[in-house]
């Protein structure tokens, strides 16, 4: 499991980048890069890092689902993905 204080440092980017998603458009259709230089480095959505909604964990990331690999197999195994059965024959 991905620490609290790093997935919680996502969200407030994910916060950030939704707050100046707005401005950030208008001023690259401009072409004001110097407006762009001004706005908070974390404002990019290039910044963002997808990651499980259980654990936190940054890699295996299942975009589909949410979750990543690891959870996503044991939530299948315990049958708790709806419409999801285990390959066999």
């Amino acid at each position: 499991m991905a620490k609290l204080s790093i997935v919680a440092r996502d969200k407030k980017k994910e916060k950030l980048v939704t707050r100046y998603a707005a401005k950030r458009k208008a001023l690259k259709e401009a072409g004001d890069w110097a407006g762009l230089d001004k706005l908070p480095r974390s404002s990019s959505a290039v910044r963002l890092r997808k990651r499980c909604k259980l654990t936190g964990r940054p890699r295996g990331y299942m975009g589909k689902f949410g979750i990543c690999r690891n959870q996503f197999r044991q939530m299948a195994n315990e049958g708790k993905i709806p419409g999801l059965t285990k390959a066999s024959w």
